[in-house]
């Protein structure tokens, strides 16, 4: 029997077996291309702000960018205290709740011995489903790699989750479609405009990961800043067939909203062809440290 692990709280775990839905399921989401300033005071109630303006639209998962709480820099991410982190947390599950939407927010991570780049996976109760870290990281020393691999239960639909870098290595998703996912939530902070050269490859790639796993990719970046920083935008939604549903400006602070058919089913082609033993190792080994905290 497999079991999945929600985080109740820093400290609290319990576990349920993870359903498969039994038929489609509609599920309205937004991908927020949220613009971060370095301060996570300022940062907090506009993302709240954000989840209450959706909320009233209907949406039921909002999904924002990489380090969107914190704002993706080292300095700032580096003077942020664990307790700032934890009040924005807390904050953010109250807004959850009290307009009942579920959300999955970038934020960091403080442990007593290390720092994370994180995903905030809260359900429209206010619960932390899941707190996922970055897997592989892009030259960010001042972050300590993650220790498992996002499979989880949000709105009803099975999921997953990874955070910009990760998108190169499509086992972080092909695995949990293999388990069941139907969803890839990506959140990121992709390079500025300036490196013009790895735009479409990040759009391929998100592409790639969407049709080779046969699931729905809902994706928030950042927007590129004027005169120069920031990210390059294009937030985009990405259909199981690999075409691109809607797309986002380059600076603009935009929001796509989009109605997902969601169908029931596990990626099986892999497990009945010549990698088939290789495949279920590695979801063995993702069940295994499925729930563990950062340490």
């Amino acid at each position: 029997m497999r079991r999945r692990w929600f985080l109740l709280s820093p400290l609290t775990l319990f576990a349920q077996t993870p359903p498969v839905s039994p038929a489609a399921v509609s599920l309205k989401v937004a991908a927020v291309q949220f613009r971060s300033t370095h301060n996570i005071e300022e940062n907090t109630p506009r993302v709240m702000s954000h989840l209450r303006e959706l909320a009233a639209q209907g949406v039921r998962v909002a999904v924002f960018p990489e380090c969107a709480l914190t704002g993706y820099d080292r300095d700032a991410v580096l003077a942020v205290t664990a307790a700032q982190l934890a009040a924005a947390e807390v904050q953010v599950r109250a807004a959850c709740r009290r307009h009942q939407i579920a959300a999955i927010v970038g934020s960091a991570h403080r442990t007593a011995s290390h720092l994370y780049n994180v995903a905030l996976v809260i359900n429209a109760q206010g619960e932390l489903v899941e707190r996922y870290a970055k897997v592989y990281l892009a030259g960010e020393k001042w972050f300590t790699p993650g220790n498992h691999i996002a499979y989880f239960e949000l709105e009803g639909v099975t999921s997953t989750v990874i955070i910009c870098h990760d998108e190169r290595y499509p086992e972080l998703i092909r695995l949990p479609a293999i388990e069941g996912a139907r969803v890839a939530y990506y959140i990121s902070h992709e390079s500025g405009v300036e490196q013009e050269s790895k735009l479409a490859p990040y759009r391929a790639q998100l592409m790639a990961r969407a049709v080779e796993n046969g699931v729905h990719i809902v994706a928030a970046n950042a927007p590129a800043n004027r005169p120069g920083g920031g990210s390059h935008g294009q937030s985009r939604i990405v259909a199981p067939d690999g075409n691109v549903r809607q797309e986002a400006s380059i600076f603009g602070e935009d929001v796509l909203i989009e109605t997902l058919t969601v169908k029931p089913g596990r990626l099986e082609r892999p497990l009945n062809e010549a990698l088939g033993d290789w495949w279920r190792g590695g979801v063995e080994w993702m069940r295994s440290r499925r729930g563990r905290e950062l340490e």
